[in-house]
């Protein structure tokens, strides 16, 4: 299999959540310059309508949908805005999520539970409920990526919400994965380590003191870039990942072994 079968997106319709900033930002722009048409899903509406400029101006094409993932409407009015532009839909990047700052389990509130259950579990199962019917239409199966983490395929202090939606994303993968291999689609799920995003700096306070903590659990000596995220999930939306299903793909720097 050529190279070309990881680069080559010509004619497809990818649509990402989260594509406003970070790793969902990086991969909408890594499909389009593939030359996937990209259908660019986030709430915060300013920062996705500059994802989509950036495509763009690029010489690519994306539409902009605001969309909150915990809301069904939202996601199928964003779904169908693509469909209405582009004609179909190939892939689906489920990358939508949340963090919360580390705390004793009994110290989280109920409250932040339901928040981040609903954002990074939830909005996973409800964007694969709705884009699925989607990819089976037009009879040739597609490719589903859902965003993990590396604390969902392990513990780590003061993260049992956090870590809980992530362990959930894989089993819900998983599963999903078996249901629809017959029919063409293959589902997967990444699990990045520790990525230079904004989301980071929420979670470190985005103090040179907080970084270094964080990049002292990395065996690697540094954060992963976004870029090196939708490397991954072009690789595993691509033919070259043709025979893997129900993946979940860890790129944390060494950081789980």
């Amino acid at each position: 299999m050529s190279s070309k079968d990881t680069e080559d997106f010509g004619g497809k319709v990818a649509f990402v959540t989260g594509a406003g900033s970070g790793i969902g930002r990086a991969t909408a722009l890594a499909f389009a310059a593939a030359g996937a048409n990209v259908i660019a899903a986030d709430r915060n509406p300013n920062d996705n309508h500059d994802t989509v400029e950036l495509i763009t101006s690029g010489g690519g094409h994306a539409i902009a949908t605001t969309c909150d993932v915990t809301n069904s409407d939202d996601i199928q009015a964003a779904l169908q805005q693509g469909i209405e532009r582009f004609g179909r839909l190939d892939i689906a990047f489920n990358n939508a999520g949340v963090e919360l700052r580390p705390m004793p389990a009994a110290d989280i509130s109920e409250d932040d539970w339901d928040r981040v259950l609903n954002i990074n579990l939830r909005g996973v199962f409800l964007c694969m409920k709705y884009e699925i019917p989607l990819l089976l239409q037009h009879g040739g199966g597609g490719t589903i990526v859902n965003t993990s983490s590396g604390a969902g395929v392990k513990g780590f202090p003061g993260g049992a919400a956090y870590g809980a939606s992530k362990f959930g994303v894989i089993g819900l993968t998983k599963s999903a994965a078996l249901d629809y291999a017959a029919d063409n689609i293959r589902i997967n799920a990444i699990c990045p380590g520790i990525i230079d995003t904004n989301m980071m700096d929420r979670f470190t306070g985005g103090t040179n003191e907080g970084r270094a903590e964080v990049i002292a659990q990395e065996p690697i000596g540094r954060m992963g870039h976004p870029d090196e995220i939708a490397a991954a999930v072009l690789w595993l939306s691509s033919p070259a990942a043709a025979f893997t299903i129900g993946h979940a793909l860890v790129i944390d720097g060494g950081q789980t072994i």
